[in-house]
């Protein structure tokens, strides 16, 4: 830990200078949230956690059985851990299977290329392949500028660059309308199958599988495949060199019916308000092709980590922490959306809200949302995570996570500790995501600063929300 930690917290400033415009943590809270520091440093526990997660359940599709045994495993580590309250709360969704895939380059001469079903995929024929031309599209908006009708019979494939590693992940929303929107595009133009890059930043034959978007309800009917980096790049320089392009795509990929799934609720009930809850988390699922270690069973491991040190304090601190692992997030946020749905009379309640799901690197900034009231009280528990090497980001900042957004959009406040990105969309939906890539010592570092801000935040009575 030393390596990226500067230790042994000597550093850290006295009770008395952890105040902000006429904020201040009393000495108990400061010197509470540096043991819990210290002992999330020294601790295993997070790795401990997503190693079991990975090992144990494995990869785990949203909606499939796999995903169940999530969430008994889940309720398990609950229960173990000393959590006051562990619950499934269901809900039922559509599932879809990846199925079995072949793609294969036929001309200029046959060469198999990997790929990947994006999620909400059609099938190829019953009885046989797509077997066409391709039509090269330089990026999606060459795609989205097509005519009606003008692909009958033919194969389109969208190229666009890879993705430039980045501490903050810039570049993944541009880069991913090709992966979300292709497909509606492609089958207006009544092609046959949509191949596309695979939205990604690395350099391996790895492709990076994800959700497509419907703003109806309606999905693909015809394959829709990501190919590798190093795939697309092929195709790039045979196109560019004039030759024709032949594909052979077969695909078994489809919707199986409604299923049920759902999220794990873990509470520490507060020992004074304990209707005020502050909510942390990560999602229980992951896709199937690699373990989820990264995407995101380290948010899982953090934050219950975190929680579950907090949960060995003599006294639980005055307002509830709720841990939820939330179901089905990659598919849609069925389970964020399902959360805020199922406690919609309690919502006001949530006095602050984050998510850990951007891998499993160091933290380096610390951004909030709260209300003017309580950015002193946020920027006062930057002052005590600060050691760990994390700064004090903007104090008006959209976000909390990917499955906080419901609730956000509802008025609860949120704050967010940024991860070191810059490898993240290497291994992001890609059969690389597994627990090799995860540094125990660096997830140490997480759950340290998450144990200090849930603590801080649960013990205060400091008003996040405001008017």
């Amino acid at each position: 830990m030393k390596s990226i930690i500067a230790l042994g917290m000597t550093v850290f400033l006295s009770a008395e200078t952890l105040g902000q415009d006429g904020f201040a943590l009393t000495p108990e809270q400061a010197e509470t949230a540096q043991a819990l520091v210290e002992t999330a440093l020294d601790s295993d526990l997070g790795y401990e956690i997503v190693e079991s997660l990975t090992t144990q359940v494995g990869p785990r599709l949203a909606g499939s059985e796999a995903e169940a045994r999530g969430r008994d495993w889940g309720v398990a580590l609950g229960e173990e851990l000393g959590f006051d309250r562990v619950s499934v709360e269901g809900f039922t969704m559509p599932f879809w299977e990846r199925g079995d895939l072949e793609i294969v380059m036929t001309a200029p001469y046959e060469q198999a290329l990997y790929g990947s079903a994006l999620g909400g995929s059609g099938r190829s024929p019953r009885l046989g392949a797509v077997n066409a031309e391709i039509v090269y599209f330089r990026n999606i908006d060459a795609l989205t500028a097509i005519e009606d009708g003008a692909l009958d019979g033919k194969i389109a494939f969208v190229d666009g660059e890879a993705m430039v590693p980045s501490q903050t992940g810039a570049g993944y929303g541009p880069a991913n309308q090709r992966r979300r929107i292709g497909w509606q595009h492609a089958e207006r133009g009544g092609a046959d199958a949509l191949v596309v890059r695979s939205v990604g930043s690395d350099s391996h034959r790895m492709p990076h599988t994800g959700m497509m978007s419907s703003d109806n309800g309606e999905w693909a009917d015809i394959p829709v495949i990501a190919i590798s980096n190093p795939d697309a790049d092929h195709l790039r320089r045979l196109h560019n060199s004039g030759e024709a392009i032949e594909m052979r795509i077969r695909s078994t990929a489809g919707w199986r019916g409604e299923v049920t799934s759902g999220n794990v609720v873990l509470d520490l009930i507060g020992r004074e308000n304990p209707e005020e809850i502050v909510l942390i988390g990560g999602h229980l699922d992951s896709w199937d092709e690699g373990t989820g270690a990264v995407d995101d069973g380290a948010g899982v491991a953090i934050t219950t980590a975190a929680a579950a040190l907090i949960a060995q304090l003599p006294e639980r601190p005055r307002r509830t922490i709720r841990v939820v692992m939330f179901g089905a997030e990659e598919v849609g946020l069925l389970g964020a959306r399902a959360y805020a749905e199922q406690h919609a009379d309690e919502i006001a309640n949530h006095v602050l809200a984050t998510e850990s799901d951007f891998g499993a690197r160091t933290i380096w900034q610390l951004v909030s949302n709260v209300s003017e009231e309580g950015t002193p009280a946020v920027d006062a528990i930057g002052d005590i995570i600060a050691p760990l090497g994390i700064i004090r980001g903007g104090s008006n900042v959209p976000g909390g996570g990917p499955d906080i957004i419901p609730l956000a959009m509802q008025g609860v406040p949120t704050v967010r500790l940024n991860q070191n990105g810059s490898d993240y969309f290497d291994l992001h939906h890609t059969p690389d995501d597994t627990l090799d890539k995860i540094d125990p010592d660096e997830l140490a570092q997480n759950v340290a600063a998450y144990a200090a801000l849930v603590y801080l935040a649960a013990e205060s009575d400091v008003d996040f929300r405001g008017e």
